[in-house]
């Protein structure tokens, strides 16, 4: 099933307010889209679950260590599906 970017940004949104659980099961609904696999690489940097975190990174075709921050990655990818 393919993921929108509103579902995406609502998923950022969700895992910035604090809703782990929301941003979740947002991203898990299209597990091969890269921009999906980054947030949920970015939500188990969170929790943290660095093992879980760079499978999904992987996915992404993205770096674990680009951002320190994962608020900030956050704010990042929202900013880029929002441009």
């Amino acid at each position: 099933m393919s993921i929108s970017r509103s579902d995406l940004v609502q998923a950022i949104d969700h895992a910035l307010a604090g809703d782990w659980e929301a941003a979740h099961g947002i991203v898990q609904r299209d597990e091969s889209d890269p921009t999906s696999c980054w947030i949920h690489a970015v939500l188990h940097k969170l929790e943290p679950d660095e093992g879980n975190s760079r499978y999904w990174y992987r996915r992404a075709g993205k770096a674990y260590e680009a951002y320190a921050d994962g608020r900030q990655e956050l704010i990042a990818i929202k900013a880029a599906l929002t441009y």
